[in-house]
């Protein structure tokens, strides 16, 4: 039994250690040579070339560059739009994202997170000549994002602690977030039901977020914008409204967690 079972476990090994090629190569979203990725896992350099050789015969990875890096292949994005169109969920949300679109002409995001980070799932770009727009995907550090105020709000204080790293308090300026602060904000912003801030990454843009809930009143994503700052300003009361009636009409549409 012992002995029939190695081949499969062992399948099931590289199966993973595959997946964690393409997660690694997404998280960094840059091009890398399989010695790096090799490297970064901490995976012998043997298996990662050749599941990485593996991988580009089948359009998974594909060469970028001539220096021997690789980067996520054609394959996924097809894999990607297939199930995108077949998922009537997502479907409902790119209508909802159009639509906030076509009534303020700003950027429009659905947000979640991704383990403990944040993430941009779906967007669509706002149709003002200056377009602001974000890396779909790119694991965020919830506390440099107004919907990360919002995506732990279900959390008790120590929860928040122990659920964010460290380093997720540290900005890219090199300027270090308060988690008593960002906690209080938290709580404001659960009890608001919004938050928005002149974004801590970007100096041009200014940020929305409302929550969608599920059935429990939990936070489980978020319906945001993103502004060029003195628009952001000036027009944040209608641009609250708008965010808040359809996140509202969203929930109402969802019956299942994301």
């Amino acid at each position: 039994m012992g002995t029939e079972g190695k081949p499969t476990n062992q399948r099931a090994r590289g199966l993973e250690r595959a997946f964690d090629i393409l997660d690694l190569i997404r998280r960094e979203n840059r091009a890398m040579r399989p010695n790096e990725i090799a490297k970064l896992m901490g995976a012998p350099r043997s298996s990662v070339y050749e599941l990485v050789h593996l991988l580009l015969n089948m359009n998974v990875l594909e060469n970028n560059g001539s220096d021997g890096q690789v980067f996520l292949g054609s394959r996924l994005y097809f894999l990607g739009r297939a199930y995108n169109d077949k998922i009537d969920l997502y479907q409902r949300i790119e209508n909802t994202l159009s639509n906030i679109v076509e009534q303020t002409s700003e950027t429009a995001q659905f947000c979640k997170l991704e383990d403990n980070k944040y993430i941009v799932a779906l967007m669509k770009e706002g149709n003002r000549p200056f377009r602001i727009s974000a890396n779909l995907g790119e694991l965020v550090p919830v506390p440099s994002t107004a919907s990360g105020r919002l995506l732990v709000g279900h959390l008790s204080d120590q929860e928040i602690i122990d659920f964010l790293d460290k380093d997720d308090f540290i900005l890219p300026n090199g300027e270090t977030i308060s988690p008593d602060n960002f906690i209080a904000e938290v709580r404001q912003a659960t009890q608001d039901g919004h938050y928005t801030f002149d974004s801590i990454v970007d100096t041009f843009t200014h940020c929305f977020a409302v929550p969608v809930k599920d059935a429990q009143s939990t936070c489980i994503a978020t319906l945001c914008l993103v502004t060029p700052r003195e628009d952001g300003h000036r027009n944040k009361d209608a641009y609250l409204v708008n965010l808040k009636a359809a996140a509202t009409e969203l929930e109402a549409q969802l019956n299942t967690d994301f």
